[in-house]
């Protein structure tokens, strides 16, 4: 691909977001430990995990967590997931309360836990309850209130246009499109000329998110789709290189290469210690599990590593392993480097 001039910003209300790359709420992942440390790499709005309206009523403390903020990673926006515009017209003010630049309405996660009681992306089964959720919220706050949505229930009760139209019509700023159906979870491919179309629909700003793994691909499809922004989640994980490389697109630069095995191990072990410090060990080891395997992608030897790190139960018993495994990386390179 050719590198040309830079993309705009992307505006939403009065908030300007640049670089227009925005992370994606992802449950037990985007907690303010990790906004922080991805905020620097190029992320233009970061996204907490998505956090039930019910819950927040009763001012649970784990769910209070997940709202909360470092206050480095602004503009920082709290999406909410709930069936009950009353409630969560209640939870948006309490969100704005705690911080929230801007409030996300969710009408796109999949998941049973979420879905079974007719929130996420269920509530597509019912536009005239997603109209009066997303009017509700508006009327609740002062910030800007944006959504995100997935095509549809199935393949055949794809309402993401109408919704979309009754979004902005209420007063909603901003959307986000995941181009999958509800029933695809995270199958198949995301529709990227269903974006497209949205774009098309509407006036307002229009997010594109799904299959984003790849800088030049990212930037391609904001173009041809003619989005304002783009979400990135799971790709991101353990890669959030994959953001920096992507904002010098967007600046008009020619991307660095993603750093080798080393590096990325030993920005893993900031992570992890990062954690630990803030969450305490028993909360951060299991935790980071999850986030080592993805660190670990794509290097010889990473599968038996990972099983190894699966098994540990101390900080200082990972930590060890993780600076063994650098040495023997870094010894490698330098053996190859002389020979």
């Amino acid at each position: 691909m050719v590198v040309t001039s830079s993309v705009p910003p992307l505006r939403i209300g009065p908030i300007v977001v640049w670089p227009p790359i925005v992370l994606a709420p992802m449950s037990g992942v985007t907690n303010r430990t990790l906004r922080a440390l991805y905020k620097p790499f190029g992320f233009g709005l970061t996204v907490t995990e998505f956090v039930s309206a019910n819950a927040l009523r009763y001012g649970n403390q784990r769910t209070t967590e997940m709202i909360d903020q470092h206050g480095v990673e602004q503009p920082v926006s709290t999406q909410l997931w709930g069936n009950d515009p009353a409630i969560m017209a209640h939870a948006a003010k309490v969100v704005r309360e705690c911080g929230a630049d801007i409030v996300d309405i969710n009408f796109g996660c999949p998941a049973p836990k979420v879905t079974k009681t007719e929130g996420g992306s269920a509530c597509l089964r019912d536009v005239d309850r997603c109209e009066a959720i997303m009017k509700a919220v508006v009327a609740a706050v002062d910030c800007p209130v944006t959504m995100k949505m997935r095509l549809g229930w199935t393949e055949n009760e794809q309402v993401f246009v109408e919704v979309a139209k009754r979004a902005q019509a209420v007063g909603v700023q901003a959307l986000t499109l995941h181009a999958r159906t509800a029933k695809q979870f995270y199958k198949g491919s995301a529709d990227w000329a269903k974006i497209a179309e949205l774009k098309r629909a509407i006036d307002i700003p229009v997010i594109g998110n799904g299959d984003l793994g790849d800088p030049y691909d990212a930037l391609r499809r904001m173009r041809e789709s003619g989005v304002d922004a783009v979400m990135l989640g799971r790709a991101t994980l353990g890669n959030p290189w994959l953001v920096s490389r992507l904002r010098a697109l967007m600046e008009g630069r020619e991307p660095e290469a993603t750093p080798e095995a080393p590096d990325r191990l030993r920005f893993a072990m900031h992570h992890y210690r990062t954690m630990v410090d803030e969450w305490g060990e028993p909360r951060a080891v299991p935790q980071m599990r999850k986030h080592l395997g993805y660190y670990l992608k794509g290097f010889p030897g990473a599968s038996a590593l990972r099983e190894r790190l699966m098994r540990t139960e101390t900080a200082a018993e990972t930590l060890a392993v993780l600076e063994a495994t650098i040495a023997q990386l870094d010894s490698r390179t330098h053996e190859l480097a002389v020979a």
